[in-house]
């Protein structure tokens, strides 16, 4: 399986299409790691900032978005978007039973993470805007950065997982045209 991870969209209808148009194809599943539409009070609007036309482009996706709830998100977001969105975390299983844990990551710091997971959990979360991409007391962590307003050098980021026959998880960090920055299997 192929699992395309976005976060932190910010209403960006501009940066979602980018995004989308490099990578989609190729996905079984997308995962949102919250805020969608709004930009929320401390941020800017980012370029292409549109939250009808970005809740669009998500609706039309809604039969392979698997997604969390952000800080910026809330039920006004719901009464635009066709597939549940208020969820403060989720967790998927891999073909190989391998937990993956999402969240947008306001709710949950690292050291409540590792006493709620077992060991050998991905835990994907947004948030930082910043690319994460580590392992830490048994737990892997995996951040894609924001696709919209970065907040690190990598600029503007998304994930690609990939599940491998042996259990291990491929987990790659690429701009949002497509170019690859870093991947490491967990």
């Amino acid at each position: 399986m192929k699992y395309l991870v976005l976060s932190d969209i910010h209403g960006s209808a501009l940066s979602l299409q980018t995004a989308l148009d490099s990578f989609e194809k190729d996905v079984n599943l997308i995962i949102l790691c919250g805020d969608f539409l709004n930009h929320g009070p401390r941020n800017p609007l980012p370029e292409g900032w549109d939250t009808k036309k970005t809740a669009e482009i998500l609706n039309k996706y809604k039969q392979k978005i698997v997604c969390v709830r952000g800080n910026c998100d809330s039920e006004v977001d719901q009464m635009l978007l066709t597939f549940p969105c208020l969820n403060a975390y989720t967790t998927l299983f891999t073909d190989n039973k391998r937990r993956i844990f999402i969240h947008h990551g306001h709710l949950y710091d690292r050291s409540e993470l590792k006493e709620l997971l077992p060991d050998d959990t991905i835990v994907v979360s947004g948030h930082t805007h910043v690319t994460v991409m580590e392992e830490q007391e048994g737990l892997f962590y995996f951040n894609p950065g924001s696709i919209s307003l970065p907040k690190c050098d990598d600029g503007k980021t998304c994930g690609l997982f990939e599940t491998n026959p042996d259990g291990t998880v491929k987990a790659g960090l690429y701009k949002i045209s497509g170019e690859k920055i870093r991947e490491t299997t967990f």
